[in-house]
């Protein structure tokens, strides 16, 4: 048996010569083992004496501090056990690529129940922005002629002090107004929005982008003006959204709620 320098391929009669040799030129081997003393002059060598032992590194991360592991199983078990998850819902046993996707999740249907009301059909909702949507929209059965500007009508006399809402020149009361496409929209392949360009394959498709709130004034703002949030929206149901997602810190998922409970009860006037 020899051992060979791997820098000038010199073969020893022994380890010990061999060592000999690289202490006084200077070849020791570049490569080692992370877990044992044995050493190696090329990176196909260390490759194989890994595989053959299992000492590579561990390369799995734990998710919140930094441990590493060999596998996802061994990474999961310290994780369970010392509830090591960034983005997990443990009730739930799912992982999240981000917190904002976890925040989502916890403020859903699955963890939320549907504890908020329409105020009128008693229709149940998760979020105060479903409830504003499901108005505005004019989907209530029990308030048909309740829409987006006949909603915000309401709001504007019970917020004098714009608070939520947007003084805009110009805005009247009585400004419902439904519109419908003409053949001019017509652009050979498709019926088209002349305001934004955008191309639907029915008349019908069109005008409901139309009469939505794509293209309406942005009439309501986020109360956080001290915060520095200066976001504005075409509907409630847009600001309600923002203030869920906790994005400005303003106040919490839950306040959002209760606050919404508040503005929707037409006996209430809005206030700080």
């Amino acid at each position: 048996m020899y051992y060979e320098c791997g820098i000038c391929d010199r073969a020893f009669a022994t380890s010990r010569a061999r060592t000999q040799h690289a202490n006084s030129t200077g070849h020791h081997p570049q490569y080692d083992c992370d877990y044992c003393d044995d050493e190696f002059y090329d990176s196909d060598e260390e490759a194989d004496h890994k595989d053959r032992y299992g000492h590579w590194s561990p390369s799995i991360k734990c998710e919140t501090c930094s441990r590493l592991f060999h596998s996802d199983a061994e990474a999961n078990r310290h994780m369970q056990k010392h509830g090591h998850y960034k983005n997990y819902c443990k009730a739930c046993d799912r992982h999240f690529d981000n917190a904002n996707n976890l925040k989502q999740h916890l403020n859903s249907r699955v963890h939320r129940g549907q504890n908020m009301q329409c105020p009128f059909c008693k229709t149940a909702f998760t979020t105060a922005s479903g409830v504003s949507h499901h108005l505005e929209t004019g989907s209530c059965p029990r308030a048909p002629s309740l829409n987006r500007e006949t909603l915000l009508r309401a709001i504007r006399e019970r917020d004098p002090g714009g608070l939520i809402t947007n003084k805009m020149i110009g805005w009247r009361d009585d400004q419902v107004v439904q519109y419908e496409a003409t053949s001019r929209a017509w652009n050979g392949r498709f019926w088209e929005c002349y305001l934004c360009h955008s191309e639907f394959s029915s008349k019908a498709g069109l005008n409901q982008h139309l009469n939505s709130p794509r293209h309406k004034d942005k009439v309501y703002k986020c109360p956080n003006t001290r915060g520095g949030c200066a976001k504005v929206f075409v509907s409630l149901a847009a600001l309600f959204s923002h203030l869920e997602s906790e994005t400005c810190s303003f106040m919490r998922f839950e306040q959002v709620q209760q606050q919404a409970t508040r503005i929707l009860d037409s006996r209430r006037m809005i206030s700080n």
